[in-house]
C-alpha cells in the first residue's frame, strides 16, 4: 500500500511567517493550520499559504486543547522561541520564553498526534526545559529521536546548527536517526553555490554582517556559508575596526546583505511575500526555520513513514497499525 503523504494533516505551532510550514509542505505533507502570537507574522503567513492561521498565545492555553484537537492533526510541528537558550540571547531560562517549549510538549501530550517535530537551538539539549519536556513526552508514550543538524549540510548556505526532536507515538527511541543522516551533504553549502543552483544573482564577493562583539569578524566571503541569519541587519558602523579574520578589507564595495538576500539565505523562494516594516521583516526572516532545513527533516520523516507502510509485518513501532489516518477539519 502506497502511503499518500498529503493525507497526513500537520499543524505548525509558533509558525512565525512560515519557514517550517513551507518546508514540511514541500516534502508532501498537508499543512492545515499555523499558530503564532505575533499578528504581523500571521498576516505574512496568510499571504503565502491557503490554509488557516490563528493568532494564539500558547502560554495561556491550559487543559483546553480543543482548537488543536478539532483540526485532527497527524503531525504537530513547531519551533518554540529559542532566545532563553540561544548563544545570541541571555541564556536565562527564567525569562519565560522557555516555558513555551513546555506548552508545546503539553499540547502534543494532550492531542496525541502520531508524530511531532520540534526545532530549537543546539544549546537547548543542555537546558532544564529540555529535561522537563522530555519527561512529558515519555509519559505520553513517545519514542524520541533527537539530532543536531547543521543547516549548511541540508542545502542551506548558512552555518546554523539546530536541535530537532521527532517523536513517534508508541514508537522506539532513536528510530529516525539514520533517516535524518541520509542525504546530508559531505561539504557545507556556500552562498555562491546556492545562488548558482537557484539561478539567483549576487553582485558582491564579500559582505558585512554585524558581529555580536568586536572580538569576532564582520566581513565574510560568498565562498563560505553565511553565519546564522539573525533578526537584526545593521550597516557597517563608522567605528568598525578591521578584524584579522575578515575575508576582505572594508571598502566602498563591502555592504550588508539586503533583506531579500537574507531571505534567500533562509532559502525562502523569491515568490514568498513579506509585508511590514523593514525591522519587522528582518525579525521574521531571522526567526524562521530555514525552508530547506525543514524540508530535509520532513522528507526524513516521510521516508520513514513510507518504509513502515511497505513493511507492515516488521516491527516498525506498530506504525502499520496506525496508518493511514486523517479526517476533515471541524473548523
Amino acid at each position: 500500500m502506497k502511503i499518500k503523504l498529503n493525507k497526513f494533516r500537520v499543524i505548525d505551532l509558533f509558525s512565525g511567517c512560515g519557514g517550517l510550514s513551507l518546508g514540511i509542505q514541500n516534502a508532501g505533507f498537508n499543512v492545515v493550520a499555523g499558530f503564532d502570537n505575533w499578528g504581523l507574522a500571521i498576516d505574512v503567513y496568510h499571504q503565502n499559504f491557503n490554509h488557516q492561521a490563528f493568532i494564539v498565545d500558547l502560554r495561556i492555553i491550559k487543559e483546553d486543547f480543543d482548537i488543536f484537537k478539532k483540526l485532527n492533526p497527524d503531525i504537530i510541528a513547531g519551533g518554540p522561541p529559542c532566545q532563553d537558550f540561544s548563544s545570541a540571547g541571555k541564556r536565562d531560562e527564567t525569562l519565560g520564553r522557555g516555558d513555551l517549549t513546555i506548552s508545546f510538549a503539553e499540547i502534543v501530550a494532550a492531542v496525541k498526534p502520531k508524530f511531532f517535530i520540534m526545532e530549537n537551538v543546539d544549546r537547548f539539549a543542555k537546558s532544564i526545559k529540555y529535561q522537563e519536556a522530555k519527561k512529558i513526552f515519555k509519559i505520553a508514550k513517545y519514542g524520541l529521536t533527537e539530532k543536531i543538524l547543521d543547516a549548511s549540510l541540508c542545502s542551506v548556505p548558512q552555518n546554523r546548527k539546530r536541535f530537532f526532536w521527532i517523536g513517534e507515538l508508541n514508537g522506539e527511541d532513536r528510530r529516525l536517526e539514520s533517516y535524518l543522516e541520509t542525504g546530508l551533504s559531505n561539504k557545507p553549502m556556500t552562498i555562491r553555490q546556492y545562488f548558482r543552483q537557484t539561478g539567483k544573482t549576487l553582485d558582491v564577493e564579500h559582505y558585512y554582517r554585524h558581529p555580536r562583539s568586536y572580538k569576532r569578524r564582520g566581513v565574510f566571503s560568498i565562498d563560505e556559508p553565511s553565519p546564522t541569519i539573525r533578526g537584526v541587519n545593521r550597516p557597517i558602523p563608522k567605528t568598525y575596526k578591521p578584524h584579522p579574520g575578515d575575508s576582505a578589507p572594508i571598502s566602498s564595495v563591502i555592504r550588508s546583505l539586503t533583506t531579500l538576500e537574507r531571505s534567500c539565505l533562509q532559502t525562502f523562494p523569491e515568490t514568498f511575500t513579506f509585508e511590514g516594516s523593514k525591522t519587522d521583516i528582518e525579525q521574521m526572516i531571522g526567526n524562521a526555520v530555514p525552508v530547506n532545513l525543514a524540508e530535509h527533516v520532513a522528507r526524513s520523516l516521510a521516508q520513514y513513514i513510507t518504509d513502515c507502510s511497505e513493511k507492515p509485518f516488521e516491527n516498525f513501532s506498530n506504525q502499520a497499525k496506525m496508518l493511514p489516518i486523517a479526517t476533515e477539519s471541524y473548523l
